[in-house]
This record gives C-alpha cells, structure tokens and sequence, in this order.
C-alpha cells in the first residue's frame, strides 16, 4: 500500500493578502468609472427649475442671451417618442431671440452655444398650464415635452434687430390686409439672415413655444 505525501500549502502571507485586496477595490473603482463614462451621455443635468438637459454635442464660444438671435433647428416629441414637431420636416431653422415662447424653451435656449446639439426635458409646468394648450395639439398640459435642439447659428447682440424687423412686418401685413400699403420694405439695418419664414411658431406654441 502506497502512502500519500501530503504537500502543505503555505497559507499567504498578510501583506500578500492586503495587496491582493487593494487590487480589487482598484479592479471594482476601474469598473465604476468606465460604466460612468459609458452612461454620461445618457445622463441628464436638472436646472432650478425643473428643466432636465443632455449635451448631446457641445457647443463652442459664448452661451445664448435674450440679447442674442439663435439660429436652431428642432425637433418635439413626447416623452413616449412620438413626435408632434419638427423645423427639419419643415426644412425651416427657427431664427430667433430666446423670448415668446414656452418658459422651458426660452430657458432651455440659453444653455446652448454655437454648434451644439442638445435634448430637453421640458415638465408641464414649464410649458403648457391648463387652460395654454393651443386647440388640436397633440399634448395635454399634463405632459412633458422632449425637444432636440441643434444649434446652427448665433448672432450676438440681434434681438433687437429682431423685433424690429417683426413689428415692421406685422404693419406691412395690416396695411396691405387695409388695402394697400408698401410692399416690400427693406429690413432694418442690422436684422438677422431671412434663411427662413419669420420665426415660425414652432419650437413651442403648438409645437413648443408661447
């Protein structure tokens, strides 16, 4: 009968035992940090005011104003994914100051930049109260509202020129609705680019705005 020669193991040393621990915790932190990175942009910062934003694309120079135009296109959706809005279905930017429309959307353009592409989280008390709805919409003032704003341009200091050039065109369009005042007078000096319809009451109202 053969005998079986046990060969002890040499248990660890302490220090073996906490060096092997240490490279766990920085095994598990590694972890964490690139599960962190992997979810960034899926993660959402909330404003004061209950505005939720993603940075989808970051912008470059200064941050909008009220004082400035923005030049953007968007896109509206519910929070289910259906949209109800788009100025890239229509093939028009929105060319406008941060001012007249929903309060989410007026904030939401003045956390953007030139070049940017954000998404918008706008909650129902940002946006329609009861009672603001603009008929045949399809949101209730129960709803929040998802907007994915790419900005293509912003004109420093254009806003005023801006709403200049609306009141002269809203008194073109009253006097030729009293039969017959000038047509076609020039923008005043300053105004931003006509790259489309005069702010088209999109990004909100029905689609987003007042």
């Amino acid at each position: 009968m053969s005998e079986v020669t046990a060969v002890p193991i040499r248990p660890l040393a302490r220090f073996s035992v906490l060096k092997l621990w240490v490279a766990l915790a920085l095994l598990l932190a590694a972890a964490a940090a690139l599960a962190w990175i992997g979810t960034r942009p899926l993660q959402r910062t909330t404003t004061a005011t209950g505005l939720q934003y993603q940075v989808l694309k970051a912008g470059q120079g200064p941050t909008a104003t009220v004082q400035d135009v923005v030049v953007f296109h968007y896109d509206g959706t519910l929070a289910n994914g259906e949209p109800f809005d788009s100025s890239r279905t229509r093939n028009e930017p929105e060319i406008r100051p941060p001012v007249g429309m929903i309060p989410g959307f007026v904030e939401a353009l003045q956390l953007t930049q030139a070049g940017g592409r954000y998404r918008f989280w706008v909650p129902p008390h940002l946006g329609y109260g009861p009672g603001r709805v603009p008929p045949g919409a399809p949101f209730t003032d129960r709803d929040t509202l998802v907007f994915e704003v790419e900005v293509l341009q912003l004109i420093p200091g254009a806003a005023q020129a801006w709403q200049m050039q609306q009141m002269q065109q809203q008194m073109q369009q009253m006097q030729q609705m009293q039969g017959g005042g000038p047509e076609g007078a020039a923008p005043p000096a300053g105004a931003p680019p006509q790259g489309a319809a005069p702010p088209a009451e999109g990004a909100g109202r029905g689609r987003g705005g007042r």
